[in-house]
């Protein structure tokens, strides 16, 4: 067993920020947001406009990022494996 904690979303070997997911934790979070983006797209395009779908898809990427901030890895900008 190894001490280091289990990453839902890994860095990027190269850039900055984080991957795919490690773990199916990630992978649900991942699911949801797909679904959220879609059902948004369906439901608020047709009837409120584009204004409304843009807001609303920032706001679930800024609830992505603050799920992947709490449970990935911290970004740095990586050259890749050293």
């Amino acid at each position: 067993m190894t001490d280091r904690p289990a990453y839902w979303f890994p860095a990027k070997r190269y850039g900055y920020g984080w991957g795919f997911p490690r773990v199916w934790q990630g992978w649900v979070v991942m699911a949801i947001f797909a679904i959220l983006v879609l059902a948004g797209a369906f439901m608020l395009l047709p009837g409120y406009g584009s204004f409304v779908f843009v807001a609303y898809s920032s706001g679930l990427c800024l609830g992505l990022v603050a799920v992947c901030w709490a449970k990935g890895e911290r970004p740095a900008w990586r050259w890749g494996r050293k």
